[in-house]
C-alpha cells in the first residue's frame, strides 16, 4: 500500500479550504449523520462521538484511505452551542456572546481503513468576543454567515471582526485543528507531508 486517499467526512467548506490551503486536496464525501442520535452533556465527549460516528459512517463506503471527521460546538457560561436553527436564535445567541469568553471544541477522528486503526481526539480553543452593539448582531446575523457555524461565527469571515483574541490553536476555530492533524498522522506512521499536492 502507498499513500491513501486523504478522504474528509464532512459538508464543511472552511475545514476543505483549511485543508487545501495546507497542501492537502480532500476526496470530500459528506456522511449526513443524524447528529440528534448523540445527546451528551459534556462538550469533549460530543464533539469526538459526533466525529467517530461521522467517519465511520463514510469509512464504510471504503476499502482503504485515511478518513478524518470533525466536529464543532462552541461553550459559553456552560452552554453547549452548536449551529443556531435560525437568525432569531443567532440574534439571542449573540447577546449571550457578546463580551464574554468561549471555549471551542472540535473533535477529530481518524481512521486508517485499510490497516482498521482509528484515532479520535479533541483541541480546545479559548475565544474571546467583543461586546456588540445591537445593530452590530443584527447586521451579522443578517449576512447570513452565523447560521452556518458551530458558535454561530467564522473567525475566518466577518466573525473576525468581532473576536477580541484567542488563545490556542487557531485553526481549530475554523473548523479542525491543523497540528493535531499533523500530530495523529505522525502517530498513524505518515509523514504530513506525503499528502501535498505537488505540481507535476
Amino acid at each position: 500500500m502507498g499513500i491513501p486517499t486523504f478522504i474528509l467526512a464532512s459538508a464543511s467548506p472552511a475545514r476543505r479550504r483549511l485543508l487545501q490551503n495546507a497542501g492537502i486536496e480532500p476526496l470530500v464525501r459528506v456522511s449526513d449523520f443524524d447528529e440528534s442520535q448523540i445527546q451528551l452533556s459534556d462538550p469533549e465527549s460530543l464533539v469526538q462521538t459526533l466525529a467517530q460516528r461521522k467517519a465511520e459512517t463514510v469509512a464504510s463506503q471504503f476499502e482503504s484511505g485515511l478518513i478524518l471527521g470533525c466536529d464543532s460546538v462552541l461553550l459559553v457560561n456552560g452552554e453547549i452551542h452548536g449551529k443556531p436553527a435560525d437568525a432569531a436564535e443567532a440574534i439571542a445567541r449573540w447577546h449571550k456572546m457578546s463580551g464574554q469568553v468561549g471555549d471551542l471544541y472540535t473533535g477529530h477522528a481518524l481512521i486508517d481503513v485499510f490497516h482498521d486503526r482509528t484515532l479520535v481526539r479533541c483541541q480546545v480553543t479559548r475565544v474571546y468576543f467583543a461586546a456588540m452593539s445591537d445593530r452590530a448582531i443584527k447586521a451579522y446575523v443578517a449576512t447570513g454567515e452565523p447560521l452556518n457555524c458551530a458558535g454561530c461565527f467564522a473567525l475566518e469571515g466577518r466573525g473576525g471582526l468581532f473576536v477580541e483574541k484567542i488563545a490556542g490553536c487557531h485553526t481549530n476555530v475554523i473548523g479542525l485543528s491543523l497540528p493535531l492533524l499533523r500530530q495523529m498522522l505522525d502517530q498513524l506512521g505518515y509523514d504530513v507531508t506525503d499528502f501535498w499536492q505537488l505540481p507535476d
